[in-house]
């Protein structure tokens, strides 16, 4: 084979808003249904693509196949059609940039190496930070050992052989891994649910269990004083939501004599998002107030630094966990309950980025949103130029309100030219309810429908079946951003001016012409200094060592969005531990690594507090230790030690 003779296909999974960028050989089907598509052709292995939940898509739509030194696609007869670059074909050759319409499917078509490079920034096993050199694949010699590694069930006599294992101190009831929000609101409800810290591990690489949050809001532009994407009924730090956060701001500035702002954010509380922008809380607000609670609750003493390597089952009852403390020194801990909520392990790059930077190794004109990379803006402070941003969702609008703001504190000519692959007309619709659009930004104030949180949206998804549940998803899902006054208000100043320019296409070709870079899209090349894409984040199992291992080693089922399925508790039921006569060990998870499950929006703070709530109340059921129910006269006495900061 030739180097060209690989094909990228990329285009943004309509149901979870996820990147999808298969690296393929010829031929590639694509089609509506796996079984319709041939597997073979002409003796070679047919590489199937398939794309579901869309009745546009013919059962076998198109085929891609290399013909004498071209790449071309077929069109099967369907009645839809094939579109390359918005025209209707039967047949055409290709080149690099080409973009398919398939349904609701953008394709973009993209020649590659075969050792085309990982789209996506792992988060360094260690530190917990985006390191675009960490290495994830563990060398066959490190730990765990293999007998560790490849076997099933674990004995306690090889745990206390091992020497780095102390029944004294490293067995525990419950033990969260991640160490982060999710896990920190598990604990939380553990704790006011009556378990006892001692009882408790947390398993992560940063102390603080917002650490990882803070960081990607720092890195994309959201510092502690500007407002993050989440209401005021979304209180990580209590669990009862009252006093929300918009309560105790208004609080605060009343006392100061602030009436007009306290009276401004309960409006925004009690206002239907049509009749005012919706309240959401400043980030510092939310860290200080988790501090409060976790110094409450005991956190710092249940947190143990550790990067987790691997999980298994032990032969009584529970999981083994085997965790790396630094180099060279490494441990176990052993537990009857289990909780995954191990966060985004990626930051997700589109591909021409990704393969710019790899032929380059330059990090610094072309970055991620999440990553650090206040040197641009530094640089546009004092020289000005041109910035091109992909992507529009939220962090992007974050992205252009901060340019636009070192434009106007400094007045050097900052100008933005947004990149998108095509135009947007209409926004999603559910029923009779459809997203508004303008200028080609579809606008909700969160990503999911209001009664995805807590309303009618939330049961009917949570009955449905798996495939159901994931065309709902699509109905209800999507890229949005919040329509703000201050955010209409910059866009229409800097459409009028000129320098906020929105153009359509798909890169070809990324690369640098002497000091600045060159993107070449099918129509025209662009010269700008700066790249930044705010595409967003990687979720899938793939991504994670330690998923990845764990649903390879016992047979994990993955949902079609390539996330973890997950029952209506959010447990992992094939991952009970039993032995004869004694309850099982569970395994739950909670984050985004369960979209796709019971409920939609799994990584705001409410998602993480519902699911933690579900585990919660299934473990009470199950009669797990020292868990007990709150009646009414418990949850007061539990609420009231919360107010004045008095332990569970």
């Amino acid at each position: 084979m030739t180097q060209k003779q690989k094909i990228r296909l990329n285009w943004e999974d309509p149901v979870t808003g996820q990147r999808r960028e298969p690296l393929l050989s010829p031929p590639i089907s694509l089609g509506r249904l796996f079984g319709a598509m041939p597997d073979t052709l002409d003796d070679r292995r047919v590489s199937r693509v398939v794309l579901d939940n869309d009745d546009r898509v013919s059962r076998y739509h198109a085929l891609i196949d290399f013909q004498q030194n071209n790449w071309v696609i077929f069109d099967r007869n369907t009645g839809n059609g094939t579109f390359v670059n918005g025209i209707r074909r039967d047949y055409w050759v290709l080149t690099s940039g080409d973009v398919l319409q398939i349904g609701d499917r953008a394709i973009t078509v993209t020649f590659t190496l075969e050792s085309s490079p990982n789209s996506a920034i792992p988060f360094h096993p260690e530190t917990g930070l985006p390191d675009p050199h960490a290495v994830l694949t563990p060398s066959p010699h490190s730990f765990p050992p293999v007998e560790f590694r490849q076997s099933e069930f674990v004995s306690p006599e090889f745990l206390q052989q091992s020497g780095i294992f102390d029944p004294q101190t490293d067995r525990f009831d419950y033990a969260a891994i991640g160490a982060g929000l999710g896990s920190y609101i598990w604990v939380d409800f553990l704790r006011i649910f009556g378990v006892r810290s001692q009882q408790i591990v947390a398993l992560g690489t940063q102390p603080q269990p917002y650490a990882k949050y803070k960081q990607l809001c720092l890195n994309s532009q959201i510092p502690l004083h500007e407002r993050l994407r989440s209401n005021s009924d979304s209180c990580p730090d209590n669990i009862w939501g009252w006093p929300s956060y918009a309560l105790r701001e208004a609080w605060h500035d009343l006392g100061r004599g602030k009436l007009a702002n306290a009276l401004r954010y309960l409006w925004q509380v009690f206002a239907e998002p049509t009749f005012a922008e919706t309240y959401t809380p400043r980030a510092g607000n939310v860290f200080a107030s988790i501090d409060r609670e976790a110094a409450r609750i005991g956190w710092s003493q249940m947190y143990r630094y550790g990067s987790v390597r691997a999980i298994r089952k032990t032969q009584d009852g529970k999981y083994a966990i085997a965790y790396s403390r630094g180099k060279g020194n490494y441990g176990y801990i052993v537990a009857k309950y289990l909780h995954l909520a191990t966060g985004y392990p990626a930051i997700r790059f589109l591909p021409h980025l990704q393969i710019y930077r790899e032929q380059t190794r330059d990090l610094t004109l072309v970055v991620n949103a999440y990553e650090p990379h206040d040197h641009i803006y530094q640089h546009l402070g004092f020289q000005g130029g041109t910035v091109l941003i992909q992507g529009r969702g939220i962090v992007a609008s974050r992205i252009i309100q901060r340019l636009f703001e070192v434009r106007q504190q400094t007045g050097k000519p900052v100008k933005i030219v947004h990149l998108m692959r095509s135009p947007l007309q209409g926004g999603r619709q559910f029923g009779r309810s459809r997203r508004p659009v303008k200028h080609h930004w579809e606008f909700q104030p969160f990503n999911w429908p209001k009664a995805c949180w807590g309303g009618d949206l939330r049961e009917i998804l949570e009955r449905a079946n798996p495939q159901t549940r994931l065309n709902l998803l699509k109905s209800w899902g999507g890229t949005t951003t919040a329509d703000r006054r201050d955010w209409q208000q910059l866009t229409e100043l800097g459409l009028r001016q000129g320098w906020y320019d929105i153009q359509f296409g798909t890169v070809q070709k990324v690369e640098r012409v002497g000091p600045k870079l060159q993107v070449v899209i099918p129509s025209h090349a662009l010269e700008v200094d700066f790249i930044i894409d705010a595409t967003g984040l990687d979720a899938e199992v793939k991504a994670s060592p330690l998923l990845e291992d764990l649903v390879t080693r016992y047979q994990l089922p993955l949902l079609e969005n390539g996330r973890l399925a997950v029952s209506n508790e959010f447990e992992l039921v094939e991952m009970r531990s039993t032995v004869p006569g004694e309850s099982p060990g569970r395994m739950y998870a909670a984050g985004t690594i369960t979209l796709g499950g019971p409920y939609a929006a799994v990584d705001s703070f409410l998602g993480l507090q519902y699911a933690a709530l579900r585990s919660i109340d299934a473990l009470t059921v199950a009669q797990s230790p020292q868990l007990h129910y709150l009646n009414g006269f418990s949850s007061l006495q539990q609420w009231y030690n919360w107010a004045i900061g008095r332990s569970p």
